[in-house]
């Protein structure tokens, strides 16, 4: 399995931006995929995630501004991110969690000034 995340960047307090994390290969017993975040100093935290049935779990400090969702389609999950704050600046780690182990991406960083 590889997960290639894309659209980090920066932008300036109260933007917008989206990341996208699209999967490949084979894939069974998925319990969840999503977001997780690093700030320098911090340990990786959950943002958010689908969880297999469809549930979906936030990080309190981003609920009501950030909105994930899946394209079956593309097989990408989607990290919609509005009224972004300073502390939302992080590397953005795509995370698929299987029923074996946990995969991530590469990372993408997200930069948001005052």
């Amino acid at each position: 399995v590889q997960l290639q995340a894309s659209g980090g960047g920066l932008v300036q307090a109260g933007g917008s931006l989206k990341l996208s994390c699209a999967a490949s290969g084979s894939i069974f017993g998925i319990g969840s995929r999503g977001w997780y975040r690093q700030a320098p100093g911090n340990e990786r935290e959950l943002v958010a995630r689908i969880i297999s049935g469809g549930d979906t779990q936030y990080a309190e400090s981003v609920k009501g501004r950030f909105t994930i969702s899946r394209d079956s389609a593309k097989n990408t999950i989607d990290l919609q991110m509005n009224s972004l704050k300073p502390e939302d600046t992080a590397v953005y780690y795509c995370n698929l969690r299987s029923v074996v182990r946990d995969f991530w991406g590469q990372g993408t960083l997200v930069t948001v000034s005052s």
